[in-house]
Parts: structure tokens; C-alpha cells; sequence
């Protein structure tokens, strides 16, 4: 039971028409640079998973938008992708933990601490009356009960075990990715690392009452049911991106740890802003995958990048303001 919780927040820590355009693609590339760029980018775009491409004058850099746990039912094209892969000059993949063994024996005698509520705590003394009449409602449901858990323990089996969105899942596009650049030997390396015991502190640190938003957007979530995960799927595969962003699934994502945290979320933001600033300056093209949460959010990397200059092409991915 210990090992297997230390495997799943070690997973947690780790862990969504034709599609508008917000820029055309600029011109200034050599033209023979920049025919090379454009086909990667081509066969990349083909694949069906949204991406956004920045170029600059010695190449490109492609971001690929990620979800996590597609389902089997959306309809993309991996294998697009991994071919794309193959032909770029380098791949920047997702945040690499620095767990050591010292970091699982911490995981594992923690383990109560991780999952349950303070000794001599239910949840009803953290809930208001609306909150707890919806949990509850959920435990009769699912004949569960879910008074003593945690309440990111009882978000995750929310999300995970009763609406099931990591069943019936396919390939994401980090798992083509890193096949495909092992398989063709492309340079690959994470954006960056977070220390085990950073993120280990963050959890056991934070207060019940700060898990709240997440078991909020959770239930909502799960009281939706298992037609969001097929709607998720499908706005990604389509570039509509704000759809996504408003998806309750994506949203109670966006709001569990480890993204919820401001210090280790916004560790993990900039990693990612300060990667893609540094790729603009190689030669080549660069394929970096990127949680579509990071990329598309308000004030995050893409409205960052934007902001420092940049001309981002690709689909648009704020929600028109309104009149």
C-alpha cells in the first residue's frame, strides 16, 4: 500500500473545424533554413496535437500542447508526430524529479500524513454545508467515504477512479516524443528538475482548507460525468484551445498539486519560459512538449513569450473577450 502511494504522487508530481490561427507565419528565414523548419513544422501540425511555433532567425521552436491521458476515442495521428521528431535537431521534454532514495523512505513513513487528515479531524470541520452535502452526495454514489482521506487524496480518486480519465487512455505526446528522439537519436533533455524533497515539503506543508479549490473543482468534475473526457479529447485534437481551458477535467487539473502550488508551480512555469527563451538562440529546429495548462493559461508561457516580444504562431488560445 506504502510503495504503491509513493508511486502515485511520484506520477502526480509528473503530471488534456480546423484549428484558427492567431499570426501568420513571419517572413526574414534563408530560405533554404527555413524551408527545412517548415516541413518539420508541417508534419508535426498534421499530427493533430496543437502547437505553436516561434521563429527566429537561425531556426525554429515548436511547441506541442499536451494533455495528459488522452483518450483512446480522440482522433490524432502519433505517428505524424514521431516522424516530425526525427527530423528535429533537438526535443525538450517535461520537468525531471531529482527523487532520491532518501525522498521514498521520506514518502513512504509519511504516508499517513500524505493521505488523511489531521489526527482528530473529519472532513466536515474543513467543509461548509454546501461543500460536505456534495462529498456526500458523491460517497453514497460511489459508496465511499472519504471523511478521513485527505483532500487531494479524495480529488485524485475523484478524477481518477470514479469519472475514469485515466482509463481507456492512448499515447500522449511525450511518450511519441521520447521514443521517437531515442529511436532516432535526437539530443533530448527535461526542461529542468525539481528536487524530491521540494516537492515533498510543499505537500506535507500545506494545510487542508488548500486543497479546497482542487476537491471543489474535482466533484464538479466527477458530477459532470465521463462525457467531458471525450469533449476534452476532442476540442485538443481540434485546436480549440479555450474549450479546453474551460473543460471542468482540465480545470481540476490546473488546480491539484503540484500546479497549484505557488511556489512549485511557478518554479515549473519559469523553467519552462527560460527553456524556450534559450532554445530561440540554437540553430535548428527545437520540438519541445509542453502541458497545454502551462502553455495556454492566463499570464503563462505563451501570453509571457508573447509579451517579451515574440510572435507566436499557431492557434489562438485566449477566449475572445467578450463585447
Amino acid at each position: 500500500m506504502r510503495l504503491r502511494l509513493s508511486g502515485f504522487l511520484t506520477a502526480a508530481a509528473l503530471a488534456a473545424s480546423g484549428p484558427l490561427y492567431a499570426h501568420e507565419v513571419g517572413g526574414g528565414q534563408a530560405a533554404s533554413s527555413a524551408a527545412a523548419d517548415n516541413i518539420i513544422v508541417v508534419k508535426a501540425q498534421r499530427s493533430g496535437a496543437p502547437m505553436w511555433t516561434i521563429y527566429t532567425p537561425n531556426g525554429a521552436v515548436i511547441l506541442v500542447g499536451e494533455i495528459a491521458a488522452v483518450p483512446k476515442s480522440t482522433e490524432w495521428f502519433p505517428d505524424l508526430l514521431e516522424e516530425a521528431t526525427g527530423e528535429a535537431d533537438r526535443v525538450i521534454l517535461g520537468i525531471k524529479p531529482k527523487v532520491s532514495p532518501g525522498d521514498i523512505l521520506r514518502m513512504i513513513f509519511a504516508g499517513g500524513k500524505l493521505t488523511k487528515l489531521p489526527k482528530g479531524t473529519v472532513a466536515d470541520d474543513f467543509l461548509d454545508s454546501e461543500r460536505s452535502a456534495r462529498l456526500e452526495a458523491l460517497e453514497e454514489r460511489y459508496d465511499k467515504d472519504y471523511s478521513r482521506r485527505s483532500f487531494l487524496m479524495t480529488s485524485f480518486d475523484l478524477l481518477a477512479r470514479r469519472l475514469g480519465f485515466t482509463r481507456d487512455t492512448g499515447k500522449d505526446a511525450t511518450d511519441v516524443v521520447k521514443k521517437a528522439a531515442r529511436k532516432a537519436d535526437v539530443p533530448r533533455e527535461p526542461v529542468g528538475t525539481v528536487r524530491g524533497e521540494d516537492l515533498l515539503d510543499s505537500l506535507a506543508e500545506a494545510p487542508p482548507e488548500s486543497h479546497l479549490p482542487c476537491l471543489d473543482a474535482a466533484m464538479e468534475a466527477t458530477e459532470q460525468g465521463e462525457e467531458i473526457i471525450a469533449r476534452r479529447g476532442a476540442d485538443w485534437t481540434a485546436s480549440r484551445i479555450p474549450a479546453v481551458m474551460e473543460n471542468p477535467l482540465e480545470i481540476a487539473l490546473g488546480r491539484c498539486w503540484p500546479w497549484a502550488d505557488d511556489e512549485v508551480g511557478g518554479e515549473l512555469r519559469g523553467q519552462w519560459v527560460d527553456a524556450i527563451t534559450t532554445a530561440a538562440q540554437a540553430d535548428g529546429t527545437t520540438l519541445a512538449v509542453v502541458p497545454l495548462r502551462i502553455l495556454a493559461e492566463d499570464n503563462g508561457v505563451l501570453d509571457q513569450l508573447e509579451n517579451s516580444g515574440r510572435t507566436i504562431n499557431g492557434p489562438v488560445w485566449r477566449k475572445a473577450a467578450s463585447n
